[in-house]
């Protein structure tokens, strides 16, 4: 697959239940509530992607990020997902990259994420991108899994990128 057989643009209300169902599918995301995706898709859309296939005008990818409100400086992912029809292109990687090139996002000198030990994907995803602007990385205890009000939930260790100069 090209990036022209894909069309990147900023999120908006419309496509939050389309979002959620698209997280739903991964399997492996904690879904969150219907409400929460319409309104990253609608509030956060200047940090946000979403991917859609252009011969099914299917959304394939998806990712949510704010601009740290302590530190201005820093775009922290929130969720990352790619439709399992379409791993393995480089999709989250482009998607990231084409947020980080967002007028919105040119003070951003830093990418934070957390990332559950088991992520694999993840982790490919933040350290390649570490690669990519050839910068460092590091990773440290951010959330604990009793932190978290259930049982079974991962520790989610803090992946801070950069300082990325673009």
């Amino acid at each position: 697959m090209t990036t022209t057989e894909y069309h990147f643009r900023k999120p908006n209300k419309d496509d939050g239940a389309k979002v959620w169902q698209l997280i739903k599918d991964t399997g492996n995301l904690d879904l969150n509530s219907s409400y929460s995706y319409l309104l990253w898709c609608e509030v956060f859309s200047d940090t946000s992607i979403v991917v859609v296939r252009k011969d099914t005008q299917k959304i394939v990818g998806f990712i949510s990020g704010f601009i740290h409100p302590d530190q201005i400086d820093t775009l922290f992912i929130w969720q990352v997902a790619v439709s399992a029809s379409e791993r393995g292109n480089g999709l989250a990687t482009k998607m990231l990259l084409q947020l980080l090139d967002r007028d919105y996002c040119e003070k951003v000198e830093y990418v934070e994420a957390t990332v559950s030990p088991s992520n694999t994907p993840s982790k490919r995803l933040f350290l390649g991108l570490a690669r990519k602007f050839d910068t460092n990385w590091k990773i440290c205890d951010y959330f604990k899994a009793e932190d978290f009000p259930q049982t079974g939930h991962e520790d989610e260790l803090l992946y801070k990128i950069g300082p990325i100069e673009k």
